[in-house]
């Protein structure tokens, strides 16, 4: 049985993995292996396949897929999803576009989204984005996914990139499977609440919210299904259920408990409140900038879906 005898060698690696299903029929399974107990579980790319290590009959390591790129259809559903999990105070269409502004808090919440046809020229929906930007008070700023048509259309126009903004003009959309985050940790010492609680906005943002603040991170009545990870005095954590998504955000964790698997055990217990919620996956956003958020993410499985940045007029930067 080619493989069979160095199982436990090649948990965490991709493999081809060749079982018997009760009818006697052989079938492969192929992705990342893990075990569990007397058990093992191939994380493919149409869910978990469980199987027993006496129905394995050959397994080898194969080498990571070719990434392939989302479409930009898929692109455009997920930022929306993205929107519809941190919303902005205002939000207004101008064709499949988003205006979206919330005081000044996050640059996500206070961007036009430009995913699909403005239904103007771009030219003139980038003035209708300058517009509504300087009525709310807000700098004028797209938020386009790096290299879709849109990008370019609005780049074509004379919009740069937004270099100068804090939190990172540049970011990084993930996704994960949630079986493989719940998996990550244990919820010991994390609990999961409908609504954040002063000591939550403490860990959160150090201080209690701004209207704003809590509009964007607690939104009164919309809906949105949410729950607000505490470890007490250690870290918080986010989590929004759209659809078949849950969206981490807010991931914050008490410098002295850092590397100690606070981070881990958040993420976990907001992964397996999303699957009693019925999402199937995970999405969050990481500025490039932020290494070793991205590589934290990246250990628990997390892959790049696509990127996205903001693009300011000229004369604002």
């Amino acid at each position: 049985m080619p493989g069979v005898d160095r199982l436990d060698d090649l948990v965490g690696q991709r493999v081809a993995l060749r079982h018997r299903l009760p009818s006697g029929l052989l079938t492969d399974a192929v992705g990342e292996l893990t075990a569990h107990g007397d058990g093992l579980t191939v994380h493919t790319r149409r869910g978990p396949v469980r199987v027993a290590r006496h129905d394995v009959v050959a397994v080898r390591a194969i080498p990571p897929p070719v990434p392939r790129r989302a479409s930009w259809a898929a692109v455009a559903r997920l930022e929306d999803i993205c929107a519809d999990a941190w919303p902005a105070r205002v939000d207004r269409a101008l064709g499949a576009w988003r205006l979206r502004a919330a005081g000044g808090f996050s640059g996500r919440a206070n961007a036009a989204l430009a995913v699909g046809d403005p239904g103007l020229p771009v030219p003139s929906a980038l003035e209708v984005v300058h517009a509504f930007a300087a009525g709310q008070g807000v700098r004028p700023r797209v938020h386009v996914p790096i290299g879709s048509p849109w990008d370019r259309a609005v780049a074509g126009a004379g919009w740069v990139l937004d270099a100068g903004h804090a939190a990172g003009a540049e970011v990084a959309v993930l996704v994960a499977d949630l079986d493989l985050l719940a998996a990550a940790g244990t919820r010991h010492s994390t609990a999961l609440h409908d609504r954040p609680d002063d000591t939550w906005w403490a860990l959160a943002l150090g201080r209690a919210p701004t209207d704003d603040e809590r509009w964007v991170l607690d939104p009164p009545g919309n809906g949105l299904r949410t729950a607000f990870g505490l470890a007490p005095g250690s870290g918080v954590i986010r989590a929004a259920v759209v659809g078949d998504h849950l969206h981490l955000s807010r991931l914050a964790v008490a410098p002295e408990t850092r590397r100690t698997g606070v981070g881990t055990r958040l993420v976990a217990a907001a992964a397996a409140w999303g699957r009693e919620q019925g999402a199937r996956w995970a999405v969050l956003q990481v500025a490039l900038h932020i290494k070793p958020a991205r590589a934290f993410y990246d250990a628990l499985g997390a892959a790049e879906h696509h990127r996205y940045r903001y693009l300011v007029p000229p004369h604002v930067r």
